[in-house]
């Protein structure tokens, strides 16, 4: 049995389309983003907008596989037999990352936020574009 709560993976990374920032609030145990809409807070399961922007990066650093291998290779100093296909299985089972308690969501979020990451949406949760240092992308992309 695991301790670990849901959590919104994606805080303070997630704005509406003028950019500001969609909090997080908790409803009940399930977390939400409070997404501003002129004077009213639209409530999104956090989870809707979090799959979105994971199905996204994965769909991206697919499309650019063999170069994301060989930088990962790179920087792990490590050419052996076996880590290209462990990074490979990294980035099919990359979605694994929204089951809770996977992934250290502060150390995700500083490193995103370092690389000017942000999420858009509309009031109703659904992925606009993903902006990043050298990366613009909408869903479709």
């Amino acid at each position: 049995m695991s301790n670990s709560k849901k959590c919104a993976l994606f805080a303070d990374l997630v704005f509406n389309e003028e950019g500001e920032p969609a909090e997080v609030i908790m409803i009940g145990k399930a977390p939400f983003y409070a997404i501003p809409d002129d004077d009213f807070l639209r409530h999104v399961e956090a989870a809707h907008v979090d799959r979105q922007i994971v199905e996204t990066l994965q769909r991206r650093i697919k499309e650019m596989g063999d170069i994301v291998t060989e930088g990962v290779m790179q920087m792990m100093g490590n050419q052996d037999l076996f880590t290209r296909p462990a990074i490979e299985y990294a980035i099919d089972h990359m979605d694994q990352i929204l089951d809770p308690g996977r992934a250290d969501t502060d150390e995700l979020r500083t490193a995103l936020w370092m690389a000017g990451f942000r999420a858009i949406v509309d009031v109703h949760g659904d992925l606009l574009r993903i902006e990043a240092s050298g990366w613009e992308s909408s869903p479709d992309r």
